[in-house]
């Protein structure tokens, strides 16, 4: 497990080339399950966990991590399987997403493999709206699930998705009706959350799933235009991780073309406290922002739809 935690401490540089490393896992069973090593801090064996009253039944306890409350999720039981039940011999995936630590307790861990975003494909289209992935890829024959582990927290820990009062009219001091925003998210629950946040100031907005949808509905938008698109979306919100195509491979495709490089890019991620600051400036975004709150999304979008 040391060997394994070094990987993922010294792994992490493929963000920008449309790469990224799998963490693979198992709740139940041979199904292997992948998260993004980016978002990973450590994984240990399941420690002594602290019952929460009043919890979620999802949530299994508090793991104390030097010192640190860390809320320990059980992932199989909060997307619909079987509650884990021998903890000894069970992993804490110890994550951070939408600015928060957390734990996600899984029956076993693998390896890291190393893969392209154009080989993480969207769910297979018919499974319905009650699933929890947000993406599918292959690794060695097998088919490999990634939890929409934004949905997992939305169900368990809801956050406040209500734009101020202050903030609501501030933006009423300027109409939105004729420009549109594009957000583009792998997760159903994000996009519903940046959805309901524009819409309420009045603003405009297309929804896509991923980064290869996005560029493909711009490059229709600016040929529809014909000319620079910034005249009618301005702005793009767009996640980082996502099938296809990732935020940052975006960015870039965006900012090389001269009929959409005039747009603003805002990056909308749960990679929280790891994010690389430098890519973000490197591919040329504007602004980074971590989900999930409603305000600050808001100004931001205000600043840039304001911007020359």
């Amino acid at each position: 497990m040391s060997k394994l935690m070094a990987a993922v401490n010294q792994r992490t540089n493929l963000v920008g080339n449309n790469r990224l490393e799998l963490l693979l896992f198992r709740l139940h069973g041979k199904q292997p399950f992948g998260i993004n090593v980016f978002k990973v801090r450590e994984v240990l064996q399941c420690p002594e966990l602290t019952e929460m009253p009043g919890s979620s039944p999802h949530v299994r306890g508090i793991a104390h991590l030097r010192g640190v409350p860390v809320m320990v999720i059980d992932l199989s039981q909060a997307t619909g399987g079987k509650r884990i039940e021998d903890l000894s011999t069970a992993f804490v995936l110890v994550t951070e997403y939408n600015r928060h630590t957390q734990g996600f307790l899984v029956n076993g861990v693998d390896r890291i493999v190393n893969t392209n975003w154009d080989q993480i494909l969207p769910p297979p289209k018919g499974a319905g709206a009650g699933h929890y992935l947000t993406a599918v890829t292959e690794i060695d024959g097998k088919l490999v699930q990634i939890i929409d582990v934004e949905k997992v927290f939305a169900e368990i820990t809801p956050v406040n998705e209500d734009v101020s009062e202050d903030i609501k009219t501030k933006a009423a001091e300027r109409s939105f009706k004729d420009v549109i925003v594009l957000v583009a998210d792998d997760s159903a629950v994000a996009r519903n959350q940046v959805k309901r946040a524009l819409t309420s100031i009045g603003i405009n907005v297309e929804l896509v799933n991923d980064g290869k949808l996005a560029l493909n509905w711009l490059t229709a938008k600016a040929a529809e235009l014909g000319g620079d698109i910034s005249t009618k979306v301005p702005l793009l919100i767009s996640d980082i991780e996502m099938p296809e195509m990732d935020g940052y491979t975006l960015t870039a495709e965006i900012k090389a073309d001269p009929l959409l490089k005039n747009m603003h890019v805002v990056l909308h991620s749960s990679l929280s406290g790891v994010f690389n600051e430098a890519m973000v400036k490197k591919v040329g975004a504007d602004q980074f922002i971590a989900k999930f709150h409603p305000d600050e999304l808001v100004s931001a979008v205000q600043k840039w739809m304001n911007a020359d």
